[in-house]
């Protein structure tokens, strides 16, 4: 009985041995191993998240996890970043203080830019694109040929972009000889002058200056070099036109005269150089004189109308207070015709949109003709706001007007001081597309005209400025002076030196092997580092099929939206000539991509340009942190969404993220395009098809 219990102790105890020695050896080798891997892994989240703050977002903070020991890390890592991000702030006050001024110039410099009535263009000696105004944009604006409705028309102009994809090379070339003979001659300002075609179709003239270095002032006589130039264009189509018609109307003006002064001159010779002539032939002689003089009176009428359309094409319609309009009118009237003129009820907040020579006229035309046919002596002038329109009286006393003396007044010439004009008071208020009537006022026995004329609104001043809280700024970047050219071969340049076209699209769904279509494509421009909003590209599309119930909840984009778009084959030409010469960016790009090399056989259109993903760039440089969505990358970067599932909005966002990955990938030694496509393709994610 006693060995036996002895038998079980020693095994009990032999058991519980093993046990301890199993338990020992897991803590060792398995416990111990998977801690190691978890501090590592915390390691890693915590560098990443580090670098974060380091380089692209001083608002990250790190989430403290594990031990106490990493959490006490995590907050002091945190404490860091908390002075980090108040040095920054701090560093950013200043220097936006110490650029105040430089802003000031340079938003002085836009404001004018953008005021100014004719198209500027400032490039730099390569051609490329530095400054550009609103209405330089209007101007070179190419329309598609064939284009349904529905496809915008996009600009060619851009920052960054060349102008010879605009103007012939030779023709730019030819100005800038021209301005270095001028300057071999003395000319201190050389300025050559050609006429081109714009890319719609208008004749323009331009005029090109050239921008030289500054010289130091020991070698003032030295030759200069040339650092870019400045084009300024004129649309002269209508002048041109108008020129034409006015040569046109001249000529036959002349020879039609000619011959009939000639018919006339002959017959009344024959009729003095024979007195004696009988009752009957003189009488023939007569008639040609009579009827030479109606041709030519009825010519002359005809020319006058001709004349007084030419005319009228040219009024400028600018904006003008009405007291100022007034006052011109007063003087006109006081100083011509002796007339006196008070005012009467003046609302001096008026502002109104006229052709003011041709309004004033008016207006003295009227008081000379009250002048001439009633003996009225005195006008006055009131003006008043009434919706939309002001009414602008003149009024008299004691001279009513029947209704056939108004419509002449309205018919007949202008004519005041002496001076005819080949328009009407009917044809000048049809111009400033007001309207005008005559009143009397019982209880004062007063008469007057009212001109209800439509006040000058706000819009129709203020030039179309992009979207954005930097309008003007993004439509220069002196910087861009020091770019180097643009050359086929892009591997060895810098990220820092390329330009970039960021797109996405959205799609009917998710399989574009399976027959999904894009339904929208929007992209903006990315030059020497800054995110062009103002240089975008959005279009719907019409895909052929109905939107997935999925796809158009998460787009908004329903099948009565794409009803009557133009289709992918018209929009991909537009946005390759959007993104020439430039490298493509996306998010999770092969997605993106694989829709429009579906579409190459189709359209003819084949995107060679290189391709960078924002998905594998956040993946290669943060491959411990989770969540690489389009979401995620942005909240860790610190850019803010707006327009979340619009192909233009997720555009911009992209843009965004890509500008703060590009100094997370400067740490990693990765600095040129070669080096981050290759290190893309080296990520897992780069294997996904679709």
């Amino acid at each position: 009985m006693v060995p036996l219990i002895l038998f079980f102790a020693v095994a009990a105890v032999g058991v519980l041995s093993l046990g301890v020695m199993v338990s020992v050896a897991w803590q060792r080798f398995v416990v111990w191993r998977c801690t190691r891997a978890q501090i590592a892994a915390r390691a890693a989240r915590l560098a990443e998240s580090a670098r974060i703050i380091l380089s692209a977002n001083a608002a990250h903070r790190v989430e403290p996890q594990g031990s106490r020991e990493n959490r006490e890390l995590a907050r002091i890592v945190n404490d860091f970043a908390a002075a980090h991000e108040a040095l920054q702030r701090d560093v950013a006050q200043r220097i936006h203080e110490a650029n105040a001024r430089i802003e000031e110039e340079r938003n002085r410099l836009a404001a004018l830019m953008s005021e100014l009535a004719q198209s500027v263009v400032v490039c730099n000696v390569e051609g490329r694109v530095l400054l550009y105004n609103a209405r330089a944009e209007r101007l070179l604006r190419r329309p598609l040929e064939d284009a349904p409705p529905g496809l915008r028309a996009h600009s060619l102009i851009g920052l960054g972009r060349s102008v010879f994809a605009i103007f012939d090379r030779n023709l730019i070339i030819h100005g800038l000889e021209r301005t270095q003979e001028l300057l071999k001659h003395g000319d201190a300002a050389p300025v050559a002058s050609f006429v081109s075609t714009a890319p719609s179709g208008q004749l323009v003239r331009i005029q090109l200056a050239p921008v030289f270095a500054p010289a130091p002032a020991a070698k003032a006589a030295a030759k200069r070099a040339m650092t870019g130039f400045v084009l300024l264009f004129e649309d002269i189509t209508r002048s041109i036109d108008r020129s034409g018609r006015r040569d046109r109307l001249l000529q036959t003006l002349t020879e039609g005269t000619r011959a009939s002064l000639a018919n006339m001159r002959a017959a009344v010779e024959m009729i003095t150089s024979y007195p004696d002539m009988e009752a009957v032939a003189q009488a023939r002689f007569l008639g040609i004189v009579r009827d030479e003089a109606s041709m030519l009176s009825a010519r002359l009428d005809r020319t006058a109308v001709e004349y007084s359309d030419s005319l009228k094409t040219e009024w400028p319609l600018e904006e003008m207070r009405g007291l100022d309009l007034i006052q011109a009118a007063r003087r006109q009237i006081e100083t011509l015709l002796g007339l006196r003129t008070k005012l009467e009820e003046i609302d001096e907040t008026i502002w109104l949109k006229v052709d003011s020579y041709s309004l004033i006229q008016a207006l003295a035309y009227v008081a000379r003709r009250l002048k001439d046919e009633f003996e009225v002596r005195e006008v006055r002038f009131a003006l008043a706001e009434a919706g939309t329109l002001a009414h602008l009286d003149l009024i008299w006393t004691g001279a009513p007007l029947g209704v056939e003396t108004q419509m002449a007044w309205q018919t007949d010439p202008l004519a005041a001081a002496g001076e005819a004009y080949p328009t009407t008071l009917a044809e000048v208020i049809a111009r400033h597309d007001a309207e005008i009537w005559y009143q009397i006022h019982k209880p004062s026995f007063r008469e007057f005209f009212r001109i209800a004329i439509p006040l000058a609104r706000p819009e129709d001043a203020a030039l179309p400025t992009p979207s954005g809280t930097e309008s003007r700024p993004e439509y220069y970047d002196f910087d861009l002076f020091h770019q180097p050219g643009q050359t086929p071969e892009l591997d060895n340049r810098l990220l820092t030196e390329l330009q970039y076209t960021v797109f996405d699209t959205e799609t009917t769904g998710l399989s574009p092997s399976t027959g999904d279509e894009i339904v929208s494509l929007g992209a903006v421009r990315i030059v020497n580092g800054r995110l062009l909003e103002s240089e975008a590209f959005e279009q719907l599309v019409d895909p052929g099929r109905p939107m997935s119930p999925k796809a158009a909840e998460i787009t908004g984009i329903d099948d009565a939206m794409l009803e009557g778009q133009p289709t992918i084959d018209k929009v991909l030409p537009a946005f390759r000539q959007f993104g020439e010469e430039s490298v493509l960016v996306a998010h999770n790009a092969a997605f993106d991509m694989r829709f429009l090399q579906l579409k190459e056989a189709a359209t003819g259109v084949r995107f060679t340009q290189p391709v960078l993903d924002t998905l594998l760039l956040s993946v290669l440089i943060h491959p411990s942190l989770e969540g690489h969505g389009l979401e995620s990358i942005a909240e860790r970067l610190g850019v803010h969404i707006i327009g979340r599932h619009t192909a233009l909005g997720d555009a911009i966002v992209t843009g965004q993220i890509f500008l703060r990955l590009i100094p997370l990938l400067a740490e990693r030694g990765i600095r040129t395009l070669k080096e981050a496509r290759e290190a893309s393709q080296s990520t897992y994610l780069a294997r996904i098809e679709y």
